[in-house]
Order: C-alpha cells, then sequence, then structure tokens
C-alpha cells in the first residue's frame, strides 16, 4: 500500500513538472531578458545564443518528463517490462546527452561552474538510461519467454 502511494504521488510530483515545465519555457523571453538586465549583463550580451540553448533544453527535459509519465502509468498498471518502457529509456537518454551538448557548447559561451555540472549530471544521466534501456530489453525479452511458456 504504501508503495502505490509513492507511485501515485510522483505521478502528480510528474505532472507538476511537466506543466511547469512548460511554462518555464515559455516563459523563458521575458525570464532572460530580466536576467540580463538584475542578475548578470552576460546574459543580455548572450540572449539569443542562450534562449536558443535553455529553449531547446526545456523542450528535452519536457520530453524526459513526459517520458517518464508514461513509465509510471505502466507501473501504475503493474507491467513495467514491456517495449515501450525500453523505448521511454532510449528515448530519455538521447534528449539527456542532447541537454549535456547543449550545455557543452554554453561552456564556451558563457561559462559557469553550474555549467560544468549540468554537462556531466546530464552525460551521466544519459549514459544511466541508455544501460538501463538495455536491462529493460533483456527484462522485456525473458518475460515475453515466461508468458509463452505458462
Amino acid at each position: 500500500m504504501e508503495q502505490k502511494r509513492i507511485v501515485i504521488f510522483t505521478k502528480y510530483l510528474l505532472n507538476f513538472m511537466f506543466y511547469s515545465g512548460i511554462l518555464v519555457a515559455v516563459s523563458l523571453p521575458y525570464t532572460l531578458r530580466l536576467a540580463g538586465k538584475y542578475y548578470s549583463a552576460d546574459f543580455a550580451d548572450h540572449y539569443i545564443s542562450m534562449l536558443i540553448i535553455f529553449f531547446l533544453s526545456a523542450v528535452c527535459g519536457l520530453i524526459i518528463v513526459w517520458r517518464l509519465k508514461k513509465m509510471i502509468t505502466t507501473v501504475l498498471e503493474r507491467n513495467c517490462f514491456v517495449d515501450s518502457n525500453t523505448k521511454s529509456l532510449k528515448v530519455m537518454g538521447k534528449a539527456a546527452f542532447v541537454i549535456a551538448v547543449l550545455f557543452l557548447i554554453k561552456v564556451f559561451i558563457l561559462p559557469t561552474p553550474a555549467t560544468f555540472i549540468i554537462v556531466l549530471t546530464f552525460f551521466i544521466a544519459g549514459i544511466f538510461s541508455h544501460v538501463l534501456s538495455l536491462v529493460f530489453s533483456e527484462a522485456v525479452r525473458y518475460k515475453e519467454e515466461n508468458d509463452l511458456t505458462i
């Protein structure tokens, strides 16, 4: 029972993250202008490049959260080891790699310590998702073999 409550909480958290992520992505032109005005003039100097990098990263982040939402549905249905989850993990890994590359580009435009951490974090997340997709693929294969023998 406790585990199901955690899964349901995660589902609502992912919904919140997805819709608030859309708001953040849509408001980027405005918030970047504010950051350039009140936080650092570097944001104003590199407004277009930062807008492109942050917007594309936001889209990739939304793709990751969307795929997690799809996966949590299979957890609630008690049917985790399916091909759609394997595909979701592959897509999430690719999206994480894209974010890592985008922020690697940002290192050359506007380097900050946080940028290096973001590159490393999303690179590791991409590798993790790719490896986990391979594990899920094997689990799906075993499950399908097991379903056929029963």
